[in-house]
């Protein structure tokens, strides 16, 4: 495909990085040389530098032949006038618009088929928002993807010393289980690298493990890798900002729930718009006000300022004075492979939860949801088996029929309202909702060639 990717910031860069390494033709535009030239000396891609909306600096960029165009610029209004630019004159396609302000989100007819030049609203701060309230409503788990609306869930946890499964053979999960649940290990990262799970690879502690199941039955899983974390009452976040303030206000009907702001003007606001959370005025990193607040008897410390290094510093006081659990937003990769599963137990990347939501509507064919992982190593992806016995190379075949490629792996199939659970004889029917863990991304282009139909298929 050819891409325009408008804003070479950290999103901008995180996207352009993902999408060149697929055979895309990239351009990155950006009113800053510095951060273009930083650019184009590590990816293969195009720079263009200049005002992202304007239409001459899009025809530079090649809008007239473009496939997509994703507008990242820390301007929603940019972004807006720029699909709209790239929508009148230039007839593009695709264009996904990044919008920050929830207000234009709550306005459906802004990305409506018939009328409106964006044709996808993409909100990071809203994406981070569920990603971490997925975390705190699963303690224990690293990450939280849903799959089939919800129907299926693939979490990521982190064996310990104690779990029923650890120092255990894979195959011996069907026996720790009760006979109504069934649950698939799609992949383990040790070390940072991934292993590929067979029946007989054992777990073993500090293991990364991504296991797919029914969403009823993900507690229950959960527990036979770690020892059962008591359920979460006492939420603290630091940082009234729009991820912070979202996040109180989806939290504070379930949890007691406090936010520390800096800002005694943005504190007043933030207090008006909620209902039953405690606002207060003050710094993250005071320790004495932490102390006050007894943060040691709180269960989830969520650091969620703008400034990476506030977050670190804030969540690993946190953590030292006695707060059960500590989450931190940080922005730049090299922060967060450095700190996560030390002192802060997960470092959330807007980046790469931004990077799956874009990546499910770039990608072609069948593949309707996208999750990238492990900072973009892995991806987990939801494709949908369509055509027929003749003219797909899935539909009608078990899964040991499968040319699947060394890095993947089935973890299991949506089918209906029913998750089938990847077994070796289970025959893939029209309309299948296949959860497939992909380890290495270069093998992507085999996956996708399996799922397309072609006109006959024998």
């Amino acid at each position: 495909m050819k891409i325009i990717i408008l804003g070479a910031g950290q999103v901008g860069s995180s996207v352009a990085a993902a999408l060149s390494s697929e055979n895309n033709d990239i351009t990155v535009v950006d009113n800053d040389p510095s951060k273009l030239k930083e650019l184009a000396e590590r990816l293969d891609i195009r720079t263009v530098q200049g005002h992202a909306s304007l239409p001459s600096v899009l025809g530079h960029a090649g809008a007239e032949d473009a496939d997509l165009i994703i507008a990242l610029t820390s301007s929603d209004e940019v972004n807006l006038i720029a699909c709209e630019m790239a929508d009148i004159v230039y007839k593009t396609p695709t264009k996904i618009a990044r919008l920050r302000e929830a207000e234009y989100l709550q306005h459906p007819e802004l990305t409506a088929k018939t009328r409106a030049a964006v044709d996808v609203a993409i909100s990071p701060e809203g994406l981070v928002c569920q990603h971490v309230q997925r975390l705190i409503e699963y303690p224990g788990a690293l990450q939280v993807l849903d799959f089939a609306d919800g129907r299926a869930q693939l979490v990521a946890v982190r064996a310990v010393p104690g779990g029923a499964l650890v120092g255990h053979e894979i195959r011996d999960l069907r026996t720790h289980l009760p006979e109504e649940v069934d649950a698939r290990v799609a992949a383990i990262f040790r070390d940072g690298r991934p292993i590929i799970p067979e029946a007989s690879t054992r777990i073993e502690s500090g293991d990364e493990v991504f296991f797919l199941a029914d969403r009823r039955d993900i507690r229950t899983v959960m527990s036979e890798l770690r020892r059962v974390e008591r359920p979460v009452k006492r939420v603290f976040i630091a940082g009234g900002g729009n991820i912070g303030r979202n996040l109180a206000r989806a939290l504070e009907s379930q949890f007691n729930v406090k936010v520390l702001e800096r800002s005694k003007d943005r504190a007043k606001r933030i207090a008006e718009d909620l209902l039953n959370s405690i606002v207060l005025v003050g710094d993250c990193a005071d320790e004495a006000l932490l102390r006050e607040e007894n943060i040691d008897q709180t269960d989830v410390y969520c650091a969620l300022t703008n400034d990476d290094e506030a977050n670190i510093l804030s969540a690993m006081l946190a953590k030292r004075l006695g707060c059960q659990r500590v989450i931190a937003l940080i922005n730049r990769p090299a922060y967060a492979e450095l700190v996560e599963g030390g002192t802060i137990d997960i470092a959330v990347s807007p980046q790469q939860v931004t990077l799956g939501a874009l990546l499910t509507w770039i990608r072609q064919g069948t593949m309707v949801r996208v999750h990238s992982l492990r900072r973009g190593m892995a991806e987990a992806i939801e494709a949908v088996a369509v055509g027929d016995r003749r003219t797909s190379k899935v539909i009608g075949r078990a899964l040991e029929e499968l040319q699947l490629p060394d890095a993947a792996t089935i973890g299991g199939i949506v089918r209906g309202e029913k998750l089938l659970i990847a077994h070796h004889d289970v025959v893939i029917e029209p309309n299948d909702h296949v959860i497939v863990f992909l380890v290495d991304k270069r093998q992507l282009s085999k996956v996708e060639a399996l799922f397309r139909t072609d006109a006959t298929w024998i």
